[in-house]
């Protein structure tokens, strides 16, 4: 049985105390808490499970807890995340997975602009669609869409792959549609199995970089 923290009313200071000492006994559940920014910031172990929306800044700097959100979360969710795993059920706001090393993220509904801007490593899954300028600057990791994206997709992108499943309005500077292989389609193949989402790999498309220096001519 998962123990209960309501945060109706209180800071952040007084829940996050309180949630470093449960969350070593095991689950739990944080109730009312979308007033809170930052909430479980670098927390290497545990699972927190957020009733209804949570705030900005959750799980930042997540370094191996289990996070999930039951309906929307704010912006900049996991910023700089180095492992653990972020799952929100519905719609994320501005930056999601910003600046992170490792990890996955998931959002079953939309996510905003500026999704994985300088991904370094994590794996992020955006079941809906994402705004403009996501990916941006990208230098590792896997950015999954399997809805639609907006403009400048990839704008700068350095390394990393993205993959998407619907259309886009534009994509940046120094993107490249390639092929996608078998290794690919296994790739998308145990994510969608592992998160239990619906989506077809053979009808997504890859982008890569175009040049090892998107910077010079």
């Amino acid at each position: 049985m998962s123990l209960v923290v309501d945060a109706r009313g209180r800071d952040l200071r007084s829940v996050s105390t309180e949630l470093k000492g449960a969350v070593a006994k095991g689950p739990v559940v944080i109730q009312e808490a979308a007033h809170l920014h930052g909430l479980a910031a670098g927390f290497r172990s545990g699972e927190v499970i957020v009733e209804g929306d949570s705030g900005d800044y959750l799980g930042v700097l997540n370094d191996g807890a289990t996070i999930r959100v039951k309906e929307n979360a704010g912006r900049y969710l996991a910023d700089n995340m180095t492992r653990g795993t972020v799952i929100v059920e519905g719609d994320a706001g501005y930056g999601v997975g910003a600046y992170c090393y490792g990890g996955t993220i998931v959002v079953r509904g939309n996510a905003g602009d500026f999704t994985a801007v300088m991904n370094k490593g994590a794996t992020i899954i955006v079941v809906g669609d994402v705004g403009d300028e996501v990916a941006t600057y990208m230098l590792a990791g896997d950015l999954v869409i399997v809805g639609n994206a907006g403009q400048n997709l990839g704008n700068y992108l350095i390394r990393g792959h993205i993959y998407i499943g619907g259309k886009w309005e534009s994509l940046g500077h120094n993107t490249l549609l390639a092929e996608m292989t078998q290794a690919d389609l296994a790739k998308l193949r145990g994510y969608f199995d592992e998160y239990g989402i619906e989506a077809d790999p053979t009808t997504f498309k890859k982008i890569v970089r175009l040049s090892e220096k998107p910077f010079y001519k």
